[in-house]
Order: structure tokens, then sequence, then C-alpha cells
């Protein structure tokens, strides 16, 4: 036997039949298989237990069934044989067993009321129907009666009974006016689930004379209505006139005053109640309670919880529903009505009874000759209903016996059944609520094996997911199945694989070695089949670069990437869907492979974007949000509240976001007296605030308009608020800005800053200019003036002080008074010069200078400073003039020193110095010349080195373009530099001042020397200039070591001294890059170490050389560094600059008139041990070095 697993719940679409004993079986729908077999009939469709049919439309009762050979149908009716032969208003439908019954030409549908039963019939059996009760519906009329009008005192009860025709099925009730429209239910007024209209209490609004109450047939489509019913409340104010005037009429005797009472119950009476209710239908309870004021309801279920999820209340709460109750509903259901003068309540005893249902319904049989089997039915209910077999129709008890069954009950036991034993039976379950009636058959045939599925089938799967293969079978007994892979594959087995009872080969988890040719073999005792099928195992598809979440901006565009892989023999196909549905038909979306493109995005393209790669076998997919954002939409419905004279509330209502929050809303207004069109900033708020409190001013039109702003932008603003005019007032204040100053030396000039627009407060702003001479005890003087910001008082005295003010008026007064500023009539040029002026030399570039300062009366304005005027005279080394450029520098405040830095040493010089007020510059006081001692030197103008012998250099110089003093000689320092660029001893040579040459001896051959040149002064040495240079190689040495024969002949040897100047050039070309990148090579980082020949010197113990070093190697072509071809060195010009001090001209001082900088004359270093050229070394110079 084959290997045998349960199938899950999810399989279960796959079993085709099954094939155990006591299971019911079902002939697969083969068509040919279905020529071949026979089978017993079963009814396929019928017409409901109770149909309720429209009298004025033919009758039809279905009645359907399928067997092999086709059944045949018979019908009864009312027990007995119905012969449709003989009413020729029935017919049989073609090819069915349904009856149509035609009554639309004369018949009547009561004639053919009754209980119509189908019976199909073939050689193996006879299935029945059930009995099905045919009833006609009805709608009668209302019958005839005389309604009364009501008439009912205010708070007292009131029941409108409809009592409606019986009718088939019942009606629905309502209750409407003569309009047709509903009357309106409350808790005080409501319909009872009898149809009645309940009042718990009456009021004078509830007179009318229409209330009516309809009936609707739906079977019919008809509306029954009844006499209308009028009802008249009395209030109590006008009861009294009412008694009297109809007291024989109404029964009232006296008027009793409104008076509130417990409530008391309308429906259902008395204290309790019973209800039976079916299983499975809605249970309905209903407490309708009168009472003043109206009381109500609340359910309770005793002893229990009202069932969760099934419960409903209606009505106002006064009906309780629960719905598909069951036998566990039952209990006892209390309603409590309840009012502030106290309560009543109704117990309702509920018995769930139970129409019989099925807990296991027999099934169909298919049975080999010899094999046993089993019917079962089994029904509950309640009361437990009654089981009785038919067969072919007919009471078990009375059917021919039939040796291979036994009836146990509610079972039919078969044992060795032969295909004479072939029936359909009967199971009817019944009690006094209902019945249940099922067919099922017993069919015995003898079949070999037959395999259903087609030959050769190929399935296709995709890796990693289930494979189901068919190997649907049929035959009599059931067969086994197996299967087998391979053309000599053994028989599948283990946990490899599950085997189905439908015959389905499963293989859990295929891989792409599952892919071949799976054989299924069936057989029994009467013959063997087997059928191949093939399977293919394929690569999943799968989205490798996914869509992204996109943020895009409204207008712009976007693209969503989609790229997959896949099985090379499927081929895919890609959609895009947008929120799960189509894309839009719009140009603006262009598909390419693998993207999706969106141009010009607009506010309708947010959403949810999926791209879905689908093959024949498996589909994937991947989607991204796109979120379009936009500058928000502008506010609207601007309202303007709490209205004040200095205030007004503005609310309004957010635009829509457009998917960017709003951060803030911007208000503005708009002065539609004075600058209609023209709108002003006026303040913002947060953007969740929706309402602002605005501070006016006094007669302004005002109107406002909002705008949002999100991170994207701002909106447009939205539609201009209705205007408000505030009222006018004084000035709330007076100009700003009071100034006075004079523009000539006899008057006063009075300016101001105007008030500017809503700032006036009112109409006919002017202004109120008023001044007085300062500490004179002179009366203020006053004018009035409009449309202008300035004011001149003439014939004042020069520069004397002014007390001013101006104030703001309208034309409904003054503004608050103003504050009083100084200022002062015009200003004339100072009168007299600073006296006795010092000069104190600092150093060779900086001097102190003293002064007197002036009377401040002689000022005649305002104190600006002191202004010191100074030139160069002449250089005292050079004994000739030069253009006299002047100088000047100013000193703020009162001040009587001040500091002249950048003056050229060993200079003559002359200054003045000037008082200085807002007119202009006083009289200059005498010049006084003053003279700057020497100082240091700049650096030789050149240096060339030039007749390169063997042993001798010639030197020339030119002398410095600023001596700064007279030259005493010049000092020339020089070292020798070996082929490690290590540095000889230092030597040292003074010259006279007055030599411009140098003829260096005693040098050696083919040697690098560096030179370091500069001149002196009695203060000191100046800067210095380097150049370095090469004495010639010996040409008679070089004679002598051609003419050696030794191995520097040999073929080897020049070779291997080739190679070695190879690379020795190579590694030198390599440094010469580096170093021009700016990198460091060994010998540089010696030079880092030792960068002063001073504080570097040669060996004292072996007089060895030093490192050489080159501190400024990095600084090409300036103070020091190599010189250009012509081998001249050219100091660039150096002349000390002129710092700016002080805040006029050229500089700064301190409080003290000392210089804020520093002045210093910037100094080339001393020769020293380890200076070098500022290039690297070129690799021709450095070969002659190595030899």
């Amino acid at each position: 036997m084959m290997t045998k697993k349960t199938i899950s719940a999810s399989r279960a679409s796959l079993i085709l039949f099954l094939c155990q004993m006591i299971t019911a079986l079902e002939v697969p729908l083969d068509p040919i298989l279905l020529k071949e077999l026979s089978q017993p009939p079963t009814i396929t469709q019928q017409s409901p237990k109770d149909y309720i049919v429209d009298p004025r439309e033919n009758i039809v009762i279905q009645c359907e069934a399928k067997g092999k050979p086709p059944p045949s149908f018979s019908w009864t009716r009312n027990g007995t044989h119905f012969d449709i032969d003989k009413d020729a208003r029935v017919t049989v439908k073609p090819n069915s067993g349904t009856l149509v019954i035609n009554i639309m030409n004369g018949g009547k549908a009561e004639a053919y009321e009754g209980v119509y039963q189908c019976t199909a019939r073939n050689e193996r059996g006879a299935a029945i129907s059930n009995n099905i009760v045919i009833r006609p519906s009805r709608s009668p009329l209302w019958t005839k009666e005389k309604v009364e009008p009501k008439h009912v005192r205010e708070g007292d009860p009131l029941v409108l009974h409809c009592s409606p025709p019986v009718g088939l099925p019942p009606p629905i009730i309502f209750w409407m006016d003569n309009s047709f429209q509903r009357l309106p239910q409350n808790e005080r007024v409501s319909q009872g689930l009898n149809g009645d209209l309940y009042f718990s209490n009456v009021k004078p609004e509830d007179t009318r004379e229409d209330y009516i109450c309809y009936a609707r047939f739906n079977h019919t489509q008809t509306i029954q209505q009844k006499q209308p019913i009028s009802v008249k409340v009395f209030s109590m104010d006008s009861l009294n006139e009412t008694i009297s005037a109809n007291l024989s009429d109404t029964g009232f005797y006296g008027a009793k005053p409104l008076t509130e009472r417990r409530p008391t119950l309308l429906t259902p009476v008395g204290s309790t109640s019973n209800k039976v209710e079916l299983r499975g239908n809605v249970l309905l309870l209903e407490c309708i309670a009168e009472g003043l004021p109206t009381p109500v309801i609340r359910w309770i279920k005793e002893g229990g919880e009202l069932p969760i999820n099934r419960t409903f209340f209606e009505n106002f709460k006064k009906t309780l529903k629960i719905i598909e109750v069951s036998e566990a509903d039952s209990g006892k259901y209390k309603c409590v009505a309840r009012n502030p003068l106290g309560s009543t309540h109704h117990t309702i005893t509920v018995t769930v009874k139970a129409a019989p249902y099925w807990i296991t319904a027999p099934r169909n049989l298919v049975l080999s000759p010899g094999e046993d089997g089993t019917l079962i039915c089994r029904a509950n209910g309640n009361p437990k209903p009654n089981i009785s077999w038919l067969t072919n129709g007919v009471p078990i008890a009375i059917a021919p016996e039939d040796p291979s069954r036994k009836v146990d009950g509610d079972t039919i036991i078969f044992s060795d059944v032969q295909e004479r034993s072939s029936a359909v039976y009967q199971c009817n379950a019944s009690n006094e609520y209902g019945y249940l009636l099922a067919n099922a058959f017993v069919n015995v045939l003898a079949e070999p094996p037959r395999i259903l599925t087609p030959a050769n089938k190929l399935y296709q799967i995709i890796a990693n997911n289930p494979a189901l293969l068919d190997c649907a079978f049929f035959g009599s007994p059931v067969p086994e199945i197996e299967w087998f892979k391979g053309v000599k594959g053994s028989i599948l087995h283990g946990d490899l694989y599950v085997f189905h009872d439908n015959g389905t080969l499963e293989i859990p988890v295929a891989q792409k070695d599952s892919t071949g040719t799976y054989t299924c073999v069936a057989r029994n005792k009467l013959g063997k089949v087997q059928n191949e099928v093939h399977l293919e195992v394929k690569d999943p598809t799968m989205i490798i670069k996914q869509p992204e979440y996109k943020i895009i901006q409204k207008g712009g565009q976007v693209s969503f990437e989609c790229t997959i892989k896949h099985d090379r023999t499927l081929m895919p196909t890609i959609t895009w869907l947008k929120d799960n549905g189509e894309l839009p038909v719009d140009e603006r979306f262009i598909i390419h492979k693998d993207s999706l493109a969106i141009m010009n995005v607009t506010d309708k393209d947010d959403g949810t974007y999926t791209c879905v790669a689908n093959t024949t076998l498996d589909s994937v997919s991947a989607s991204a949000v796109l979120t379009v954002v936009d500058r928000p939409d502008p506010p609207f419905d601007l309202e303007l509240t709490d209205q004040l004279e200095r205030s007004i509330q503005l609310s309004w209502i957010p635009g829509y976001d457009n998917n960017s929050p709003i951060t803030n809303f911007v208000i503005e207004y708009e002065d539609g007296m004075r600058e209609p069109g023209v709108w002003h900033y006026q303040t913002e708020v947060h953007g969740t605030q929706t309402t602002v409190q605005l501070k006016l001013s006094p007669y302004v039109n005002y109107s406002f308009r909002v705008i949002a702003v999100n991170e994207i932008g701002r909106s447009q603003p939205s539609e201009a608020s209705e205007q408000y005019l505030t009222k006018a007032a004084k000035p709330d204040e007076n100009p700003s800005g009071v100034q006075g100053i004079g523009s000539e030396p006899d008057n006063l000039v009075i300016i101001w800053e105007p008030l500017k627009g809503f700032q006036s407060n009112g109409p006919g702003l002017q202004y109120k200019v008023s001044w007085r001479q300062k500490d004179v005890g002179d009366e203020w003087t006053s004018v009035i003036v409009a449309n202008v910001s300035k004011y001149i008082v003439s014939g004042t005295p020069t520069f004397v002080p002014y007390e001013i003010k101006v104030q703001a008026l309208n034309d409904l007064g003054y503004a608050p008074e103003p504050a009083e500023v100084i200022g002062h009539s015009g200003e004339d040029l100072p009168m007299v010069a600073p006296g006795n002026v010092q000069v104190h030399i600092v150093n060779s570039t900086l001097a102190k200078v003293h002064w007197d300062p002036v009377p401040l009366k002689t000022v005649r304005g305002h104190l600006q400073g002191y202004r010191i005027y100074y030139w160069k005279v002449q250089s005292l080394s050079k004994r000739r003039r030069r253009h006299v450029e002047k100088k000047i520098l100013t000193f703020s405040g009162n001040k009587t020193h001040g500091m002249l830095p950048g003056l050229e040493p060993y200079s003559s010089y002359k200054l003045n110095v000037r008082v200085v007020n807002g007119k202009g510059e006083g009289p200059a006081s005498p010049d006084k010349l003053f003279k700057t001692p020497e100082g240091v030197p700049s650096s030789p103008s050149f240096l060339k080195i030039s007749n390169p012998t063997l042993d001798s250099l010639t030197l020339e110089w030119g002398p410095p373009t600023h001596p700064n003093g007279v030259l005493i000689a010049y000092t020339l320092k020089f070292q020798p530099i070996n082929s490690t660029h290590e540095l000889g001893p230092l030597i040292e040579i003074r010259i006279p001042a007055n030599e411009t040459s140098l003829i260096l001896s005693n040098l050696n051959y083919s040697t690098r020397y560096k030179f370091y040149f500069y001149a002196q002064t009695s203060v000191g040495s100046g800067s210095q200039i380097t150049e370095e240079a090469v004495t010639i190689m010996d040409e008679g040495k070089l004679a002598m070591a051609s003419r050696q024969v030794d191995i520097a002949t040999q073929g080897w040897f020049i070779g291997l001294m080739c190679a070695v100047a190879l690379l020795i050039l190579i590694l030198l070309i390599v440094c010469f890059i580096r170093r021009n990148k700016g990198g460091k090579y060994p010998v540089k980082e010696k030079e880092d170490a030792h960068a002063d020949p001073e504080i570097q010197p040669m060996k004292e113990d072996d007089g060895t050389f030093g490192e050489y070093s080159d501190a400024e190697d990095h600084k090409p072509l300036k103070k020091g560094s190599r010189t250009p071809s012509d081998r001249t060195v050219k100091k660039e010009d150096s002349d000390d600059s002129l710092v700016d001090y002080g805040e006029g001209v050229n500089g700064q001082f301190n409080e003290d008139g000392s210089f804020i900088g520093q002045y210093s004359g910037k100094k080339e270093k001393e020769p020293a041990e380890g200076n070098e050229s500022s290039e690297a070394p070129s690799p021709v110079n450095a070969m002659n070095s190595f030899v």
C-alpha cells in the first residue's frame, strides 16, 4: 500500500473523490466516463418547502435531477398521483421535471393550492423531493369601520390601533399622514411590533386629523390604507372652557392639574409572559411603557448576560433583538421601565425550540461487488426528531427485501453488496416544528482502473513552491496508486513526497532537480493502467530594483524604477498600477522597460504605485508611495469678529496643505483710504492657529488677507476680508528723529521724521515746532506747519545750544507732550591753531607729536579732533630732494598728542597741526622740522657671480636701494657644499663700503659654494642676499684619467658605471618631481633639523662638514633665492610701508596716540650653515657635485 498523509484544508479543493469504504463517493464528471457508467438519480434543484406564489403570475414548481440513464419524473399532489396529462394548464419543461402551471389566461392560483412532491427515477433507483406546499399570496382590504376621533387630556397615554387585515405573508406596517410623510417617532411616540402607535404621554402638538396606518404587501406590491384617525389633545389652560362647552360629550367633570406619574406598561400586559422561538430565527421582545415624564427602558437577562455581537436594541430600546438564537438563549428576560417617580418591570420567559437540523446527513456510496458500506443519518432538534428510512421513495418497511442491508435506527449497514443492491435511500428526520429529507444512493459498480488525467500533461511551477501532479482515477474496487520518477525509477516514498487519496502526488518544496517525468500507476483486481506527466521547475521572478518612496513638488517629474530577474524560458510582462487600479490614460505617464516616468506631476498623481511582474507561473509586485507636495491652497472664509476701536479678531479656514504641513500664516492689511491696492505686513501666527487678535490704529479703512506658508512656499493670498473703518483719534505719538543743526553760521535747521500713513490717527495732520536758546531764560517760539519735515530758524548766533521739540496734532487734538532735544546753530571755521608743537623721536621709523589744545570758544563748532600734516623733506644719506608728498593723520576728540608711524630712517621731515570742527579745519601751526636717526640698510640691490675658474670666482654687487644711514662695510660669508649636500666650514670676509666687486681666490676646483652677502651701518646689519656658484673642473686630471689603462677601460666596468649613473639620474628626477609637488625627501628632513649655520657650526673636534640644509628652499625667487639666468639677484622693493594710523587718511591710534600695530622692517637671515638655494638642484649640477 502507498503511504497516505492527512490532507490540509487548503488542499481539500484538489480532491476529486475519496476512496474509503464509508465515505460518500461522487463519480467524476469526466464526459467519457459519464457516458459509460450507470448512476442512480440525484435531485439537483427543487422549490422551497413553503412556496408562496403571486396569484397574478404562472406557478413554476422546480424539480431537476441527474443520473445515468437520465431519470424520468412524476409528481404527487396531496399524497396522490398528479396526472399532468389530464390538466391542459400544467406542462413539464423538456428534459426536466419542473412543472409550469399557466394561470394567466383565466386560471386561478387557489385551485392549485396543495402539497406537491417530485420523484426522479431510472433503472438504478428513485429520488424524491421535499414536500412543497403551494400557497398564493393574499392582500385583503381593511374592513369597513367607523373610526371615532380621539379626545385626550395633555399628559395622558394613548394607543392608536392599526389592526391590519391578515395577509399571506403578513404585511409591513407604518404610519403616515395625508402627505405620505412618515410620522415622527421618538422615546415618547413609537410603533409596536403589532403595528399599533403608542404614546407614553400626549402633548398639544400631537393634535392632528390624519393619523393613517398603512399595510404594505410586498409579494403583490400593494399598499392598503386604514381610515384616518383624528386626535385632539386638550391643554390644561383651555380644558375648563372645553368642559363647560362640551360637558355632555367629553365625560370630563373637572380639570385636574397636570401631574407626573410613575411608569406602567402598555404592552405586554401583566408582570410575566412567555415566548417560544425556533433555533436560528430572530428573537424580538418588546416593552412599551406610559408615564410622565417619559419612561426609559432597560433590558437584562436573569442569571446571565445578553449575548455579545448578537444583541441589538431597536425602537428607542423598547425592542430587544437577538439574532441566530440557539438553545443557550432560553431563559428569563426582564424589561425595566423607569422615570424619576419610580419603575415597573415585566419578565418574559423565552423557550427556544428547534426544527430538525443535520448532524450527519447521508452521503452517496459507490461500492464494488462484495464490498461493505454504511449510510448514516443523524439529526437533532427540540424535541428530538424521529428518523425514518425510505428506499426509492417507498418506506423501507414495505420495500422489497435486500439481504445485503440491515437497518439499525439512524444507520443502514451494507455487507457483501451486489449490483442489484443499487438504490436511492431517503432519510426523513421530523418533529412538530418541521422535517428534513435527504437522498443518498448506493451504486454498486465493477470497473477496471481508469486514469482521467490527460497523458503527458506538462506541469510548470516556480522553485521552492509545492508541485501537485494529478492522477485523477476511477475504478471499482478503488484502485491503489503508485508513483515513479523516470523511465526506470523506483517507487516514490518518504518524507519528500505527500500522496493524496485522490491520487495527486505533492512535492512540498520543488527544486530544480525535481524536474523530470513522473509515472502514475493505478491497479485493482480488475486491471492496471499507467500515465506519464512531466514537471518543469523554473527560477522565480524577482524584483531586484524596487520603486522607492518619492516626494515631488507639483509640476515636477518623477521616475519609479522596477528591474526584474526571471527565468530565461519565461516571458514576463510588467504592469504598473496606481492605487491597485489601472494607470490613468494620460500621455504624461511614460512606461519604459524598467521604469515608470510621470511628467508634469499634478495633485491627482498622489498615491501608491505598484510594479507587477507577471509570468505564466508567478507574479511579484513592489509598491512605492508618491507624495505630491505644493504650496498650500489659499485660506478662505475670512471673518471679522469682536470689533473694537483698537482691535479686531480675524478668523479663517485653512486651504488644503497639499501634503506639506502649513508652518505659519501671514496676515496682511490694506488701507483703502490712503493706499488702496497696496498690502502691508501685519503679523504672522503658527500654522495651527486659525484666529488672531489684531491691533488697529485709528482712522484706517482696513481690509485683511491671509497667506499660508509651508516648506514649499507661500500660497496665493486669500480673498480680502470685509472692510473695517476705525474711528479717528488724536495722534498717539510725535515725530521721531528730531534734530537741530545749522547749515550756516547764522541759522538753526530743525528736522524730524514725519508720521507715516495711519500714524496720523485722523485728518488734518500738522506739526507744532518749538525752540528757545538754552540757559538764557527765553520763552518758547512756536510755529505750526504741515506737509514738511524741516523748519529753518534764521538770525541765530553762531554755534549756540537750543532746546527743540516737535509735537504732532490733527483735527481732534494734540499728541502727548513731546520730549525736548538739544540742537546747535550753525558752525564756523576754528579761529586759532594749536600751539607749542613738540616732536619726540621714538626710533628711526616712529615719532611722537605733542601740542597744546586750543580754547573751546575759538573752535566755533563741534570739536572733531586734531589733524597732523607731515611730509619728508629729504633723505640725509642721498642728499637730494624728492617730490613732496604730504600725509595726514586725524586724531578724534580733544587729544594733545599722537604717533607718526612709517617714517623713513635717516631722513628730514616737517609737520604742522590743525584743529577740526564740523565746518572744516582751522589755521595751521608753524611747520616743525625733525630728523629720524639711522637704521639698518636694505639688502644689496643685486649679487652677480661670474668668471669661474679652477680656484676663483668674481663677485659683483650693487649698494642697497635704501641704505637708511651711512654704510660702513659689507660682509660676505660662504661655505662649500659637497656631493651629499653636506655643508663645509663657513668663511667670513669684511669688505669696505666703497667696493662693488671682489675676486675670490684659493677655492677648490669643481666645487659648489653658497654665498651670503649683506651691508652694514652703524646701527647694524641689513637683510642678506644669497647665491650659489661652482668652480670649473681640472682638465689635466681628466686627461690623465683617460690615459689610464686599467679596469676603468673594461666593458663590464663601463656598463656597471652607466647603470649606476642611470639609476642615480632616475632617483634625482623622482626627487625633483616630488620637491616640485611639495613633498619631502631625506635631505629636506635634514634641512629642517639644521636651519641656521650660526646655530650648527662646523664640528670643532674633527673639522668635518655639518649637514647641509636649505631653510628657504620652499620660497622660490624670494630673498636669498637662486638667481635668474644672468646670475644677478635683485631684491624686491622693500620700502617700509606707512602703516595706517589714526582716523583720517592713513591709520588709527590708541587713546594715548600710540600705534595700534607693530612697525618692524623685514630682515633676511644671516648666512649660516645649512642655507641653500630655494630651488632643487638640477640633475646636471647634481652630477657635477659627484665628480
